[in-house]
């Protein structure tokens, strides 16, 4: 599929689903690959997190003792602890391994023509813009003190009428678009940091409606679907919780039901976590989709390839 073509509203979601219908298989494998162990990692740690807090909460509820919980905390906070450093450091990382995925992996599909790459070449890119990622995000953070006192703003005034919060997801979607479309921009090494910024904000102000309900509301979609999805192992876990409260003296089973639990919130943390990874690429997709589409329209790179090639025939 071309990814430098002009595009409507209708065409951001129709071609965001007709990549993923053609080179869906090849994208989130190579995701997964790359982004594997990290987020093997980060299920670990969320696993432990979810067996320490029931400890915790259950420990306190079943038990007479009224210093259970601060005894638990004092015997495990070290563990704890490590636990917390852990999971912020690995979870930076595969954050910004994992938001610059789609950038990078879009890159060499435009380059390539289509999806003839293997780990090894997003591997390399990766090494290759390794410095530029930490500039984007040093510099993102900077950009974010201004734009969220701007969106939140705007967001507060949105909020005081019900017409209103409908149009959420659009200060979202405009957010996610920006900083999206800059790192895509600056991982073709042709313009700075600051510049891409600037660039990303006269693309988007070109289709300015288009370009952010197309990503507002893929936003949108993602929370349902994975609010939804969440609610499967939850509601299974309460059916299992209240069928173990009738069957016996809950105080007597305190043992069955914190573990009934520990399952529940395990089996929900790592659904919404592989979901979200999922789901989080497809948003991604849409957002390169809706840049290419844009810089087609600012630059006419696609119009300007045909005609030399015709060109060159002659």
């Amino acid at each position: 599929m071309e990814l430098y073509k002009s595009r409507g509203f209708g065409e951001f979601f129709q071609d965001t689903f007709s990549f993923l219908k053609q080179s869906g298989k090849h994208l989130f494998k190579q995701f997964f690959i790359v982004n594997g162990i990290f987020l093997i990692i980060l299920m670990v740690l969320g696993y432990f997190f979810s067996k320490f807090y029931t400890d915790i909460v259950f420990g306190g509820l079943m038990s007479n003792n009224p210093s259970v919980v601060d005894d638990y905390m004092n015997e495990n906070m070290g563990i704890f602890i490590v636990l917390i450093i852990l999971f912020c450091t690995v979870g930076l990382i595969a954050g910004v391994v994992s938001y610059s995925f789609v950038p990078i992996y879009l890159k060499l599909y435009s380059e390539r023509g289509g999806s003839n790459f293997e780990t090894r070449d997003i591997v390399d890119l990766y090494k290759k813009h390794i410095g530029k990622i930490f500039i984007f995000l040093v510099c993102a953070i900077l950009v974010s003190i201004p734009l969220m006192i701007v969106c939140g703003v705007a967001m507060f005034l949105l909020v005081i009428t019900i017409i209103g919060m409908l149009l959420l997801p659009l200060v979202i979607g405009f957010v996610a678009l920006f900083y999206q479309s800059t790192l895509i921009e600056y991982i073709e090494d042709k313009k700075g940091i600051w510049e891409c910024f600037g660039y990303a904000w006269t693309l988007i102000s070109s289709k300015f409606w288009a370009a952010i309900g197309s990503v507002g509301i893929f936003f949108l979609m993602s929370y349902i679907v994975q609010n939804i999805i969440a609610l499967i192992p939850y509601i299974f876990g309460m059916a299992s919780l209240f069928t173990t409260i009738e069957q016996g003296d809950t105080m007597n089973n305190p043992q069955e039901i914190a573990g009934t639990m520990t399952v529940m919130m395990i089996a929900i943390f790592l659904l919404t976590f592989l979901v979200s990874s999922i789901l989080n690429v497809i948003v991604q997709l849409n957002q390169g989709i809706v840049f290419y589409s844009l810089k087609e329209d600012n630059e006419n790179i696609n119009t300007k390839s045909v005609i030399d090639q015709i060109g060159s025939g002659e």
